[in-house]
């Protein structure tokens, strides 16, 4: 069989290369949708980013991924994308790049490793990847009687890449800049007469500029002002906390390397794992699930007993499919942990793991009084953060006049529970748990006030000489 009929079409993103020549990382789902030609596009390649209508799906160690997608006829069409190049091609007849089928396939990979056999190519695959790859040998090749490396010729158009997407991105925040102006010279009060349509018609165009974080918090901006009393302040707030993500990354070069990064991370750009794994024994403090149309984001937070270190895994789904990764609340992992670049440097990537699952009492906490400053701290390192994660010892679930709050057991101090936790059935898990006395709860800490994701039972007893909390109760 021959390989796919339509030819190569090169995608404009990042998904760069490795500089070493290893192994290609894997793409998230927003960097694969952030390919999309259109909304259209978009929605039609997550219905196809579940393991139903593939077959025959594998991948090797350079990057490449393939499969066969059911349609309409009798003949699977044959999709197979280079993600080192990145470029893909289907044997459908769509005339968009990338179609539905490439995205489907990516979104597949994305969220569910499991799906592909690595190993050699299918026939009709194998194919198309070795004539893309000799032409790109071709490319790289050195003068007569030289050696060949690749590494320099695929650094460079790595770079290159870069660089014209950071030209797309820049020409993205000046339109946005454009945008927030037109809105503050014709007044906030009058934007909810407009409707969704001029905000969706702004996220698409940062989705064209490649830089979906804009994207995502345009469409934020927009579902403000059907929030409620009060809405002109949060929308003013909101645009405020846009405009500087806007003039930080026009201004990236003066910013540290850390908040560099940070802004990077926030417009969009994809980022990964970088620097040497930490080893240490990660409890697991709580695990959610959050949807966002047809995607699914999972969260899990973990607390490192040796070294004192919180850190966020991240893991998608897309079509509907709950996430691959899971972890089990309250039990404690031996394993390595490579965290990401930015501020706060909370997301990591899980490495390899030793040894078996063991269970484990609460983390240390830290009085309710100094949560704020926990939270402003993090703050100066990314100014975006509507949260941070901070464990609570010895604070009691007590009503207040607007709602519920934590109240202090040793002191006079008290934070609101978020708005967010007030409606969700954890908040009388939380109070059930205390008894109206203390507990140790985790959660995060925010403008909004404290969001409680997870309490341990107050009842304590002694091992090897120590009092240790009881089992962990789930509060989302």
């Amino acid at each position: 069989m021959g390989p796919p009929t339509v030819g190569d079409m090169q995608l404009s993103h990042g998904g760069e290369p490795s500089p070493t020549g290893g192994p290609v990382a894997r793409w998230s789902v927003e960097q694969v949708l952030a390919l999309a030609p259109d909304e259209a596009s978009r929605r039609a390649g997550t219905r196809l980013g579940a393991a139903g209508p593939w077959s025959g799906t594998g991948c090797d160690a350079a990057g490449a991924v393939w499969g066969l997608c059911k349609g309409s006829g009798s003949t699977p069409y044959r999709t197979v994308v280079d993600t080192a190049g990145p470029a893909c091609s289907c044997s459908c007849p769509s005339r968009k790049f990338p179609c539905k089928h490439a995205l489907g396939l990516l979104l597949l990979r994305a969220s569910d490793d499991a799906a592909f056999r690595p190993g050699e190519p299918a026939d009709w695959a194998a194919a198309w990847i070795e004539d893309r790859r000799a032409r790109a040998a071709r490319k790289g090749e050195p003068a007569a009687g030289g050696d060949s490396t690749r590494g320099p010729a695929d650094t460079a158009a790595a770079r290159k890449r870069a660089e014209r997407r950071a030209e797309r991105v820049t020409g993205g925040a000046q339109k946005l800049e454009q945008r927030l102006a037109d809105l503050l010279r014709g007044g906030l009060a009058a934007t909810d007469r407009s409707g969704h349509g001029p905000w969706e018609e702004t996220a698409a165009r940062m989705v064209d500029a490649q830089a979906p974080g804009l994207a995502a918090r345009v469409r934020e901006l927009g579902a403000i002002t059907g929030s409620g009393p009060g809405w002109p302040v949060r929308l003013l707030e909101e645009c405020g906390l846009l405009h500087l993500l806007d003039t930080a990354w026009l201004g990236r070069d003066r910013l540290p390397d850390a908040l560099a990064a940070t802004v990077r991370t926030r417009v969009g750009l994809p980022v990964s794992a970088e620097g040497p794994p930490v080893r240490d024994h990660w409890l697991v403090l709580a695990q959610y699930d959050t949807p966002d149309g047809r995607i699914v984001t999972r969260r899990i937070w973990l607390y490192g007993r040796e070294t004192g270190r919180t850190a966020l895994l991240l893991s998608f789904g897309a079509a509907g499919r709950s996430p691959a990764q899971a972890l089990p609340v309250g039990a404690t992992i031996d394993a390595e942990l490579t965290p990401y670049p930015g501020g706060g440097r909370l997301r990591a990537e899980l490495g390899e793991q030793f040894g078996a699952i063991a269970p484990a009492g609460p983390p240390p906490g830290i009085a309710a009084a100094a949560a704020p400053a926990v939270y402003g701290t993090a703050l100066r390192d990314d100014p975006w953060l509507d949260a941070w994660p901070v464990t609570l010892r010895d604070v009691i679930p007590v009503p207040s006049k607007d709602g519920w709050q934590v109240a202090d057991a040793h002191a006079d101090s008290a934070l609101p529970i978020a708005p967010a936790a007030l409606s969700r059935p954890g908040l009388w898990k939380l109070v059930a748990l205390s008894g109206g006395g203390p507990v140790t709860v985790f959660g995060e800490i925010g403008h909004r006030g404290f969001d409680p994701f997870a309490a341990w039972d107050p009842d304590e007893g002694e091992e090897g000489g120590r009092t240790t909390g009881g089992p962990v109760v789930q509060l989302l």
